[in-house]
């Protein structure tokens, strides 16, 4: 049904040896939603995204896409088995990430790396992919820079480029794990336009970031980590007013007096 969540968690949990990074995440994401997850260095936001599309196995609990639990096939009724690495590959293209470190193949221009997952794993025709891959690098600011190598792009750009391939595999939801984290301050603001574009236009989106106010403005719901656990969720107006879970208002102080420090030291 369309009210389904297109995303659901249940009871995710992760650990490396001793230390437990996810201890029982619960959660799920509607249709157009663009959830902002945000809370300390450590607090298992980007493990949580990799748990979720399997590029780290979870320790327990499902992921559900569209109802399809996520690497896993029901062998029986109530006995699931690991699926098959097309299964995955083919869930993978549904909920497409974009990561940290830009991840562009250095040897393929701006276009090439857009459309080559068209190519490769959609089996379009090259013609049909180049004009898909045109228009989407448009949307994201680059058209001029198509034949480009990411040698010759700014960070900024080249993550632009990431954004660009994500979406040209019609994902029903995009990751970005700390999109801006590896730019140069002067770069993040064209990354967070495209992305604020993207949400405004209904874009099911999940990103992790340390951009409150990205997460303030362009998310419908922001989720607070911390210690591997949700400890406040909401519509951004509970996150970052006054009368929030204290937990998340200490976080926020703590942000807020780093950032301060940080540019008071730039001058």
């Amino acid at each position: 049904m369309s009210d389904d969540p297109v995303l659901r968690i249940e009871g995710l949990a992760k650990s490396f040896g001793d230390a437990t990074v996810l201890d029982g995440i619960s959660f799920s994401v509607a249709r157009n939603d663009v959830l902002g997850i945000i809370g300390p260095s450590g607090a298992g936001k980007s493990t949580l995204l990799r748990c979720i599309n399997l590029l780290e196995v979870p320790t327990a609990g499902a992921v559900y896409l569209d109802g399809e639990r996520v690497g896993f096939r029901e062998a029986s009724p109530g006995r699931f088995v690991r699926s098959t690495g097309q299964d995955l590959a083919r869930q993978r293209q549904q909920m497409t990430m974009v990561f940290q470190g830009f991840s562009l193949w250095p040897h393929k221009t701006a276009l090439e790396n857009t459309i080559e997952g068209l190519v490769t794993v959609k089996k379009l025709p090259r013609a049909e992919a180049t004009e898909r891959g045109m228009a989407l690098l448009k949307r994201v600011g680059l058209a001029e820079k198509a034949g480009q190598y990411p040698s010759r792009l700014s960070g900024g750009q080249q993550q632009r480029v990431g954004i660009a391939r994500a979406l040209a595999m019609d994902p029903k939801i995009v990751l970005f794990d700390e999109p801006t984290s590896a730019l140069d301050p002067e770069l993040v603001a064209d990354v967070l336009r495209v992305m604020a574009d993207l949400a405004a236009e209904g874009t099911t989106m999940i990103v992790v970031t340390h951009e409150m106010g990205f997460a303030r403005e362009a998310c419908n719901r922001v989720m607070v980590m911390e210690g591997g656990h949700i400890i406040d969720q909401g519509p951004p107006a509970h996150i970052f007013g006054t009368g929030g879970n204290p937990r998340t208002q200490a976080f926020l102080a703590r942000y807020h007096q780093q950032f301060a420090q940080k540019f008071a030291g730039s001058d």
